[in-house]
Order: C-alpha cells, then structure tokens, then sequence
C-alpha cells in the first residue's frame, strides 16, 4: 500500500493544528523535461506560503527550483489564467486564491521558454520517470502514479537508489517480459556466465547479428555493464529469439524459458570453446534405480538434469515441506514397491518386493532448483498456485545428498521400470534432461570402473566440497492465472542483495529475502500489500563455494578486443542517441495549417522546429512543408497563432521575427492547447494585425433580390463592443449603409438570431473566439415585417438547410433513351440532359400501357377493384387524375419575389400529369429495362411478376388509372386484405406508403412537407475515372424534403417515373445502400454526400429484396451468386419460382423448367432447410430484407414432399484408398439412425452391420483433411436418433460422413505422408478451412535458432 501523500509534505509548524483546513493541488507537468510527465498531487495546510509550495513541488518531481513556473490548470481561481504564480510571494496558498476542500488543478511549465533543470543526483538518469522511483514489486493499479517512495507495513525497502549509486541498470519491460528479465539479469549477475559470453566472438561473415542470440546476448551485458540509462531495451534479444511483437504479450515459466535458452545457446555454441558451457557450469547427474529386496539385485540408469524439481506439498497431503532441505530429503526418499506394484526381478525370474528410488551422483557448479508451486488442484479442475511457507538457507550443505553406498556394482543390470510409480516420486521424464547426452548410453553399464574403495575415497572428497552459497532468487508474485517475475541477487563484488525488478534495481537486505519464502503473516488480503501470501520465491540459484573455480567479473583492461570495440561501439551508439534526444527534447511540435492559396483547401501537417530557431526561419520551414514555392512568394506569407476547432485567428506576431519559437509558443510542450496558420495574401496586399482578446466574425452579405448569401468576410471585434458599434465596423468593411442594416447572428446551428438591441454588447449577445453572421441592408418593406414572418429569414433558413448532392443518373442505352423522350414534354422535344436541366416543366408525353402478368385470382381482384373505384369516384369528385399532387405548391420564395429567375422557379415546381387516358402504366415489359446497362438484376422484375399491381412506393396521392381500368389503391386494399389476412404486418419491407390519406391532406399536399420543396439542379462534370459517358448532377436541396417528393424532382432527369428507379446513398468506401424509407426526410445527408441511381422498380409494401445463390455440393466453390430478386409476402414458392424462371434464362444462361429445381434456406454457406412448392412467404417462411437463398438444381424429380422427412448429404470415406466420395443427398422418413444406416447401405452396397457414420464439423462442406477423418470425427455415436446430442440433426443440410467399418486405412510411407499433407494443407486453406480442428491451446515457448518460425505449412 502506499501512504497518502501529505504525510511527507505537511509543513512542521502547523503539524498539530489538525482543525485546519487543507488545500488539494494536483500539479501535471507540461513541460518536455522528462520522458514521462508526472502528475502530483499534494495535500496542504491552507496557511502554506507560496515558497513553500514551490519547494515542495521542486522536492517531488525532481527539478532545481526556480527553474519552472506554475500555472493555473483552470480558469475558475484567477482571472487570468496565463500570468504565472508568483514564486516569491510571501502570501499564503489560501491568500492566492486555492479553496480548500476543492481541487486545485495546476501547470508546471517552462520558465522564460527554458526546460527545467533536474536535480543533480539524478543528471546520471537520462530516462527518469515517475515510475522510476519504486523499487521491489511494482504496486497495484491504482498507486502506480504516484510519486512517493514506496513503502510498506510489510516490506521495509531502504530508501530507493538511483543507478549512479546501485551501479546497475533495469531491463524494460515490453509487455509480460519480467519473467526473461528476471533470467537475463541473473545470467549477467553469473561471473562464470557472464566472463565465458564475453570470451566468444562474433563472426559477421558467418551468420547475421540479427538473429544471433549469444551476439545479442553480448551486447546485452554490455549495456548493462556500461549504459547510464536507468534501463535498457531487450528488444534486439527477443527478435533474436525469431519472436515478434504479439510474444511480448505471452507470459511463459521462467524454468521452461530457462531450459529452452540454454538448448538454443548449445545450438549456437556447437564447434567453439563454450560447446559445453551449459553443461559444465549447470549439468548434474543422478541415479534411477529399482533394487530387489530378496536378492539385492539392482537395475539402474543414469539421467543428467539442469534443475531440481521440489515439490512443495506431497501428494494427497495438505501439510507442506517446511524447507528446502526437507524437499530435497523427499526427493531421494525410496518408495517400496509391493503387493499389485511389485517389481519383475530378473535375477529371481518373478515378482517381488522391490525398493525404487534416486541418488545423485554428481551436483553441478551452479546448482538450480525449482519450487513447484504450480499445481493442478483435481476438485476445481483448476491450475492452482501453492504459496505455502518453505524456507531456504543462504548456505546449502549438498554433501547428506550425495550417493556414497559401497557396494557391489552388478554384472548384468536392468533398465526397465516394471513396477507402478508413486506420484510422490521423480523419474527422468520429470528432470530438465532435454541437453543430456548420456540419455540411453549409460544404462544397463557400471557408472565407474574404479575399484569400489576409489570411488568411495573420491565421492567423500567431493563430499566435504559440497557447500553452496544462495545468489539468485526468482519469485513470482501473483496466481497461477498470471502475475510478475522479478529477481533478488547477491553481487559478488561486493556480497549486497539487490532487487531488479524490471526497470527498478534497488538494494535490499536479507531480512527482504526471507519474505520471499511465502506464507501468511496475520490477516492480509489477496493483493492487500506487495508481500501478500501470494509473492514467493520460485526458483534458486546456490553456486559452489570452491576458492579455485569461483571467478570474478572481468574488468575492463581484461575484456577481449572484440568486447572492447562493442563497448566503444555502444557508446558511441548511446551518445548519438542522447544527441538526438536532447534535439528532440527542444523541439517545438505543433500542428500546421494552411489554406492553399489556388487550391482553395485547406491543409494540414506538423510543424517541427527547435526552440532557438526564430519566427523567420520557422516561417521558411513552414513554407516548404506546405510546398508553396509555385503558388506565392516567401514574402507573402506568415505564422499566425490559431484555433483549428473555433477556426478563430487568435494572434498575429508583428515586430517578433526574431524572436525565438521557444518564446513565442511558450516553451517545448508535447501538446499545445492552440495551432498555428501560415497565412498567406496577394502580393497588392497587406496583412491584417490580429490582437489578442479579439473575436473573429464571418461576414455573409444577403442579398434578397437574387436570393443569395455571398461569401463570409472576415471581421475582428471585441466582445465590449455594442451592436451599434458592430454595425458601424461592419459598415466600414463592407460599404453597406449601417441605418437600414439588420444583423442575425447565428449562435449555433439553425439559430437565427436577430440582433436589434443596438446598446447591447456582442457578449452579452452570445458571441464568442468564432462567429458567423449574416447582414442585409436593402430598402425593402421587409424589413418592417415580423422577423419569423420576413423573406429575410425565410432565406436563412433555407439557407441552413440547404445541402448539395451529387447525382449519378443512369447511362444512357436506347432503351433508357427511349424512355426519357416519351416522359418530356408532349411537344415532341426529347431533349437532351443539359436542356433537361434547363428546362423542366411540360406535361408528361404519351406512354404505351404494359401488359401486367396477374395472379390465378385476378379476375376476382379485377371485379373487386373497379367496384371500389366506381365508388370512390362517386363519393369524391373532386380529385382528378389529371392533376399533379403538388401541382399548386411552389417555392414560398416564389411568391414574395415574383423576379426570381424562370429557370429556378421551373425547377421548384412539380411535375405535371396529364391525359389520364394515354398515361403511361406503372408497369413496364422486361425487355425495356433489360435494355439499360445500369439496371439491376431485380429491374427485369418491373412489371412481370404476380405481384406487380401493388402501390408503388411514390409520392401520388391520387389513384393513378392502370391499363386494365384498375386504380393502384383498389388493388392493394383487396391484395392486402387476402394476402395479411389475421396477419401482423411487419417493417422490414419498404416502408409505408407514402400516398395513404394519414400523410396527404384533401388537396393532396403532404403535411408539413409543402414549405421545404427547395430544389435547384444544374449539370456536373464529374472527376475522371466516373465512368465514360456518365451524367451527373449537382443538386442544391433542402434537406427536410422527403425522399418520396426528392425522387419527384429528379424524375425528368432519370426520364421515368420514380416509381422505377432507385436511390442509393454512397458512402466513403464506395459501399452503396438503397434508401428505401420514402417518408424520411434527408436529414441524415451532408454536404457533398454522392447519390447512385439506379433503374428497377423501388420495393413496394410486403416486397422484399432476395438475393439467389446456386448450390454446388461437390464443387470447390459451392456457393455461386446468381441474381437478386424480389419475393413478396404471401406468395407461394411455387410462384416465386415460376418469376425466377426467365430471370434465370436471360440473366445467368439457365434454361429450367420449374420442377428441375429447388429453393432452400441459407445461413451462411450452409444450405439448410427445403422449401416446397405450397410454402407461403411470411406464413410458413420467415423473409426480411437482404434475404437469401439457396437454389438447386435437382438430378430427378423432387423427393422431398412433406415437412415430417428430413434431407441430409452424405459422403463416403475410403480409408483404403486415402479418399473421399462425392456428396450425395439422402432423404429420411423420420430421424431415426437405423433408417439413415439403411439408406447409407442402399446407396453405398456396405453391408448394414458395417455402416459407420460421423457427423461434419464447421461450415459446408465440412471440409476435413484426409490425414485426419478417419481418427478425429466422432465415428458411430451410441445414439438411435439424429436429433439428440452429440448429433443435433434437427434440419435439412446435415453434412454425414460414413465408412466400412471392415475396410483397413491404408498404411503410408513418411514420404508419401509429407506429400499428402502438402497437398491437404494446399487445398484446404484454398477454401478457407483450417487443417486441423483442434481446440485452441495455449502458445508454447519457443525460441527459433534461424531468427525466424517455419512458415511450412505442413508443420502444425
């Protein structure tokens, strides 16, 4: 835990007033001193003077006081915010304006445009932090920001070291690395290790110093040996392992890390001096061994080992070993092996009672050993950290350990363990042998062939030399679901424990080490405090104390010449590197802007200057940056301080070219709280001087005789100022007469505020850094006018809703042709596009009927809807067909400015319908819309579906007469009322139609939409690359138009009615989605949005957009999109089929008859259930918008016929031929396993008894390898039907694979295996499955010696 923070600060003279009230500051530092800001907080009396606030902040983040200035954080204290707090002041915090009980937030910045100084004790430490300052375990989140020294009731660190006096340096941490850490520093802590690293060289002519390990490893130690960074980076170490970033994220066992880097290193090593490194400084031997008890007999083998595993509990108990010495006793401890467990002897040729056990014959020079505290706990089924207590001496005596027995070495011995093992007991498959090379050499052979007293002479030598010191703790910290490595180490030089805790090394003392053994000392919580029960050593390091073999770490004069020129190297290296870090520590780095004076756009770049440079020499490095030696001169241009989000200029600085960057943007910062403008102007011109305190104001000049806003001029004002004195300035700059001037000042969007209080004050009005406003000054009576009832507004309003569009219309083809020229005016004028633009009005020409393909029961809705029309003509007479539903709505503009121009006015108005008589129907033949290359696949569909005389989804109100007589509302009542009968209705169709009497009034208008019919197009020639021969248009539109009366408008330019063509919105990735909501607005629209039309009819009511897929089972690519098309609710499948069919024909070459194939569901890519003739759509299937489905074409007739049978496919497995059959499909009268086995038998000729089948893992078509089938399928399930686990065949699609059972696998040779498992693995990632189907496991540890992981496919 770390204490709070003002037990250090409190000022001594006030310590016992606690009634007091205290001051809370939170100091951040904004300066660029350190990598790392710090932020600190401090808690004070309120009588504290402001020196002793300084002092105290100097004293918390390191830096030389008076060397920084401390600001205001907020504006709530002081007025203003930018004047320092004077350092000198003898005023008290709370006399300074600090409130106590409140949080005070403030600055630490550069004085004068200086950096601050650091302390001197901590020049040495070129990368401090505030992290820096712990040592030991880290604390827990929540404390790691803070700036104390770390403390805690249950481990008493002394007071923390910077690296100039600890003398060593910390690794960093890349990510969960503290485990590698932990080993790299305790190697490099190994004089043996360490001397013998330093005496290999590296040759750069054999191998690359990049994927190195014992190179990396070297320059490695040589960092740590001669760096004055606090800590280094070991990213050069782990991309020498052949790891990428993604390993920084794997924690992994620091043993398992252990043993793996010490067999890369004996790869790397074979053929130099330190080929037998590893095994002279860490190898050991012991003995496994199995005695008879009834002839003594003894079968025995030799096992070399690199640590010792100690178990922390024994098995089946709860008590845990005391001590190290107490495991080791347990190690060795034989087991008698009786009863079932007897030992086969040999010599005695039976089963007898046998004593099995292991003796070490030889310790190594550094001796390892592992506490297993990792466990598997078999009632949770959970990994388990064991944090049970057990201690370990600082001197081991190994010689009560070592096999000393005289005894008779036996003649003929056996290696083989015939008796069970005990789980308490440990055998070579436990030991780190992975780098013996004696495995399978020694057994069965005598150890020595000395007589017996030599080796007892010799093994008592070795016995009295068998005395280790500790020099290495690993602890972990944490459970077994993760947590953090650090190491304690006892130097050599100097005999001082030390704790490298990543990149914190600090010196401890041994009683830190003893609360490293575990254990719980009183009542603390899991991660209460640094030294819970759960942080406790893990692995020891002992080495040999033996005078003649103990080394000292090389000193300088002693290195190889190789490691002295890598010294110097380094050096040179880390000197570079601190140049360029102190430039970048004064380089100034904000954001650029600049509007490119051609262009017109404005551009945006970062500008990198050094803090002495001065405000000439930046303003020519911005110039280049923004590369505008061609468009203006040097002369022209300038800095300019600048808010990009306000878009407010907020200062100019004349008179400070010479002045330094530092200076002018307040010292070197990460980040800056404003940007900067290179302003540029025409060579005739002067630049205007922006003064701070200043508001910016945009300037639109209206004009209400030709209904324009001109664009914005730039006007500085002060908030102080009065609307009269706005007015006047305003005057001034645009020449308008200031008397008869009216100001609305826009404050946020769409509010128009007219400002006619002329005393009051622009703040007092709401203006603010940026802001916009709109002038007009005419003579007009407008202005007498109530301001919501005025032109004035009116304008600005449409002004503020008005967007521009883009708007592709369809290519042109001599279908399309056609069909715009009959829909111009009746005069006979096609026109062209251009002229179209220019001209829109005209009735509609004549159009040709189309002949509808109606339903079986359309006589009856023919009947039924002339009966209604007649009485709806009856009823009301007043509608006409004849005229257009917006014929009277206009622009309300057009009637307060009667000269607003024809063509505008042309363009608002809408399009009138005439000549009910030879109008053309909403319905069109195929072979129209087939003709225009832009028509979708669904547009074929106009007019020839069943479906087709519902409402269209358009604007019309009145009932638009069809060719048969019926009115397009007649139909769709009666439709709808047989179709939806006791039916919800459901939204995910097109919605609504936009004609029913809830939306249109009497006359027709649509409510609330007649006053936002704005609408002015124009001709536009669009970017290459559009598409040769593509019309576009520039749409100026007010966004609270409907899309219903938006697609009215652009009818004379698509040339069919909008019933017949498509909007669809384009969105940055070039993705299109049709917009299908008539009765929405285009509110959800912006500047420059791009709009695609397309020709097909728009969805009507209860249609839905299908897409149609082939299905191919025993193709490689199954799924094949054939086309869209539109199902409708209440069709039959049948009926859908029989539309699909020409569809089918024209479109994808399929010449079908209706019972030659199917549809089926489709989830994915797997086919799912069959859909039969007599289905209805939204009855018996479930359809929503984008739907899709499968169609397949059958091989014969149709089997499947009711909803009680069941299809499945099946495939046939050949083991004896390494190969897979063809799908084929196989329908089942009930889900019954007997009946799928029949049917498998019938079609395959297996005898019924010896069909095995297996169900298909993953997405259709279940591709499995076939290296793979016949083991890891879940062959013959105990189950006697389908639809119960592990099978859950409820659906049609199942995938079933099935063998013979009597049929052998074919046995292959290892190169035939290979050649298999290439061509599997090829074929399988070509259709996107994977080749194993295995669970995900966890990432082994793996260093890779050529620097890199195989990429061989073939390697799982």
């Amino acid at each position: 835990m770390v204490p709070s923070e003002e037990n250090q600060l409190v000022p001594k003279e006030v310590e016992s007033a606690a009634e007091e009230p205290r001051v809370l500051c939170i100091i951040q530092d904004t300066t660029n001193s350190k990598t790392v800001n710090e932020r600190v907080t401090l808690n004070l009396p309120a009588s504290t003077p402001l020196k002793r606030l300084f002092e105290d902040v100097a004293s918390k983040v390191g830096y030389v006081n008076g060397t920084f200035d401390l600001m205001w954080g907020n504006g709530d204290n002081v007025t203003d915010t930018q004047t320092p707090i004077d350092q000198n002041s003898d005023k008290t915090i709370l006399d300074a304006g600090f409130e106590p009980g409140k949080k005070n937030f403030l600055h630490l910045t550069d004085k004068d445009g200086e950096q601050p100084h650091i302390m001197p004790e901590e020049s040495g430490t070129t990368d401090d932090s505030a992290q820096d300052r712990f040592i030991g375990p880290l604390p827990r989140e929540g404390s790691v920001g803070c700036t104390n020294d770390y403390v805690s009731q249950s481990y008493s660190y002394s007071s923390v070291l910077s690296k100039s006096e600890t003398g060593y340096v910390g690794l960093v941490n890349q990510a969960m690395t503290c485990y590698l850490n932990s080993l790299l520093q305790t190697l490099f802590m190994t004089p043996e290790f360490r001397n013998a690293l330093y005496k290999w060289e590296f040759e750069e002519s054999e191998e690359d110093p990049v994927t190195s390990i014992p190179y990396q490893l070297q320059r490695l130690f040589v960092l740590l040996q001669t760096s004055k960074k606090r800590a280094i980076e070991t990213t050069d170490v782990t991309r020498s392992f052949g790891w990428d970033s993604s390993e920084a994220w794997q924690q992994h066992d620091v043993q398992e890390l252990c043993r793996v880097m010490f067999d890369a290193l004996e790869q790397k090593w074979k053929q130099t001096e330190q080929a037998d490194l590893i095994n002279q400084l860490y190898q050991g031997k012991l003995k496994d061994y199995v005695r008879c008890l009834e002839c003594g007999y003894e079968g025995w083998r030799i096992d070399t080992y690199l640590d010792i595993p100690l178990v922390i509990r024994p098995y089946g108990s709860n008590q845990a070993f005391a001590s190290v010495e107490e495991a080791l006793h347990a190690f060795i401890q034989p087991e008698i092996l009786d009863g079932p467990n007897q030992y086969f002897c040999e010599r005695c040729k039976k089963k007898c009672d046998a004593r099995k056990g292991l003796r070490f014959l030889h310790f190594p020079y550094l001796l390892t050993l592992q506490l297993k505290r990792f466990d598997f706990d078999y009632t949770t089924m959970h990994r388990i950290k064991l944090n049970d207590r057990m201690t370990f001496p600082e001197e081991l005596d190994m010689s009560v350990f070592i096999d000393v027995e005289d005894e008779k070495s036996p003649q003929t011995e056996s290696c083989t363990d015939s008796g069970a093992e005990n789980e308490g007991s440990c055998h070579s498959d436990q030991m780190s042998n992975d780098f013996s090379n004696d495995d399978g050499v020694d057994e069965g052979i005598c150890l020595e062939s000395n007589s017996a007293a030599e080796r007892i002479s010799k093994a008592g030598s070795e016995k009295s030399s068998l005395l280790y010191e500790l020099f290495s703790v690993m602890v972990h910290s944490g459970s077994a679901a993760g947590g953090h490595y650090y190491a304690c180490i006892k130097s050599f030089s100097d005999d001082q424990w030390y704790s490298f805790n990543d990149q914190h090394v600090s010196k401890i003392t041994q009683e830190d080490i003893k609360k490293t053994y575990g254990g719980s000392s009183g009542s603390r919580g899991y991660y209460s405090s640094a030294f819970a029960s759960s942080t406790n050593a893990y692995m020891l390091i002992y080495r040999l104390k033996d005078p003649t073999r103990n080394a000292k770490f090389l000193e300088a004069h002693e290195y190889p010449e190789h490691i002295k020129q890598l010294v110097q190297k380094e050096r040179e290296l880390e000197e570079q590197e601190k140049r360029q870090r102190e430039i970048e520590r004064n380089t100034c780095k904000i954001k650029l802007f600049c509007m490119h004076p051609t262009k017109q756009i404005m551009m945006e770049n970062k500008l990198e200057v050094h803090k002495d440079r001065t405000l000439k020499e930046a303003v020519e490095i911005a110039y280049k940056l923004m590369d505008l030696e061609e468009a203006v001169p040097l002369d022209c241009c300038r800095l300019v301080k600048y808010d990009e989000f306000h878009d407010y200029l907020e200062r100019s600085y004349e008179g400070e070219e010479d002045t330094p960057m530092g200076l002018l943007l307040g010292g070197v910062k990460s980040t800056y709280m404003f940007d900067l403008l290179l302003e540029t102007r025409k060579p005739d011109q002067i630049f205007q001087c922006y003064k701070p305190g200043e508001v910016m104001v945009k300037v639109h000049v209206v004009d209400l005789k030709t209904e324009s806003v001109a664009p914005p001029i730039s006007v500085r004002a002060y908030l102080n100022q009065t609307v009269s004195e706005f007015k006047q300035l305003i005057s001034k700059a645009t020449h308008l007469p200031a008397e008869t001037m009216r100001v609305v000042l826009e404050r946020c969007y769409n509010d128009l505020r007219l400002l006619n209080v002329s005393s009051k004050t622009l703040k007092a009005e709401g203006f603010f850094r940026s802001n916009k406003v709109f002038i007009e000054s005419s003579e007009s009576l407008d202005r007498h006018v109530a301001y919501t009832d005025s032109h004035l507004w009116k304008l600005l309003d449409r002004h503020a809703n008005t967007i521009r569009l883009y708007v592709s219309l369809p290519e042109q083809s001599p279908g399309s042709q056609f069909r715009r020229a009959v829909y111009q005016k009746s005069s006979g004028d096609s026109g062209n596009l251009d002229e179209a633009c220019e001209r829109v009005k005209g009735p509609v020409g004549n159009m040709k009927s189309v002949e509808a393909i109606l339903e079986e029961s359309t006589e009856k809705l023919k009947s039924l809807s002339l009966q209604q029309q007649q009485e709806g003509d009856n009823g009301d007479s007043s509608k006409s067909t004849e005229a257009s539903d917006f014929e009277n709505i206009e622009s309300p503009l057009n009637e307060i400015d009667s000269s607003a121009s024809a063509e505008n006015r042309e363009l608002e108005n809408q399009i009138q319908i005439s000549d009910p008589e030879n109008l053309q129907s909403e319905e069109r033949s195929d072979s129209d819309v087939n003709n225009d290359r832009s028509t979708s696949s669904v547009d074929s569909d106009i007019l020839s579906s069943s479906h087709s005389s519902d409402t269209l989804c358009n604007v019309d109100n009145a009932p638009l007469p069809l060719a048969n007589g019926l009115d397009s509302h007649s139909i769709t009542s009666s439709r709808r009322s047989k179709a939806n009968q006791g039916k919800k209705e459901t939204w995910d169709t097109a919605e609504e139609d936009s004609g029913t009497d809830s939306e249109y009034d009497e006359s027709g208008k649509s409510r609330g939409e007649a006053q936002y019919m704005y609408f002015k197009s124009e001709p536009y020639t669009a970017d290459e690359g559009s598409g040769e021969g593509q019309k576009w248009l520039m749409v100026h539109v007010d966004k609270r138009i409907t899309l219903s009366a938006f697609k009215q408008h652009l009818e004379p330019f698509v040339g069919v009615p909008s019933s017949h063509f498509k909007v669809f919105r384009v969105y940055a990735s070039n993705q299109e989605f049709e917009s299908v909501r008539l009765n929405e607005t285009l509110s959800s629209f912006s500047d420059d949005n791009k709009i695609t039309i397309r020709l097909g009819r728009a969805l009507k009511k209860g249609e839905y957009r299908v897409k149609v897929y082939q299905l191919l089972v025993n193709e490689p690519e199954p799924c094949k999109f054939l086309l869209d098309a539109v199902f409708a609710k209440g069709m039959t499948v049948r009926q859908s089929k029989e539309e699909l069919l020409p569809q089918l024909r024209e479109q994808c070459g399929l010449d079908l008859t209706i019972d030659r194939f199917r549809l089926r569901k489709k989830t994915w890519k797997n086919p799912g259930t069959v859909f039969l003739d007599y289905h209805i759509y939204e009855e018996d299937i479930n359809i929503s918008s984008n739907w899709e489905v499968f169609l397949e074409i059958l091989d014969g007739v149709e089997k499947m016929k009711s909803m009680s049978q069941l299809a499945v496919l099946s495939r046939r497995w050949r083991p004896s031929e390494m190969k897979l059959d063809s799908f084929q499909e196989v329908v089942l009268e009930s889900s019954s396993v007997e009946e799928l086995k029949e049917k498998l038998s019938e079609i395959s000729g297996i005898p019924l008894e010896n069909i095995e089948f297996a169900k298909g893992r993953g997405t259709f078509p279940c591709d499995i390898s076939i290296l793979e089938i016949h083991q890891d399928l879940d062959w013959n399930p105990k189950v006697s039907t389908l639809n119960v686990w592990p099978l859950y065949i409820c659906d049609d699609g199942a995938v079933i694979f099935y063998r013979d059972k009597t049929e052998e696998l074919m046995e292959l040779t290892d190169e035939q295996r290979n050649e298999l498992m290439k061509k599997e693995s090829s074929r399988l990632q070509k259709t996107g499955h994977r080749v194993t189907y295995s669970p995900r496991k966890e990432k082994a540890l793996k260093i890779y010696l050529d620097g890199a992981p195989n990429k061989d496919l073939t390697q799982d």
